[in-house]
């Protein structure tokens, strides 16, 4: 990937929400709402304190986590539509 994000700052590709209810309901594209679960594909190197001391991300690459419903920024990188957003915006890690 040619995108690297910068310092408490990650590249999250959305996963994909299901076609079908519980019930059995087929749900058309334009009624579904984006989901909010999606997988890190990379991270910056993290927040830096006061003191200039680096603070590590607690996400990695390919971890599945949850996010607010309007957090980051769409971009599309190399074809692919994906969100940029802080660290702090991850709600949690699913595992």
């Amino acid at each position: 990937m040619a995108f690297k994000p910068l310092h408490d700052r990650v590249l999250v590709r959305r996963v994909q929400s299901e076609e079908k209810t519980k019930g059995g309901l087929i749900i058309p594209d334009t009624a579904k709402e984006k989901p909010a679960e999606g997988e890190i594909v990379s991270t910056g190197e993290g927040a830096r304190k006061d003191s200039g001391e680096l603070i590590a991300p607690s996400v990695k690459a390919g971890d599945r986590v949850l996010f607010g419903k309007w957090s980051g920024t769409e971009v599309t990188v190399e074809g692919e539509e994906l969100l940029i957003m802080k660290e702090s915006d991850i709600l949690g890690i699913i595992s």
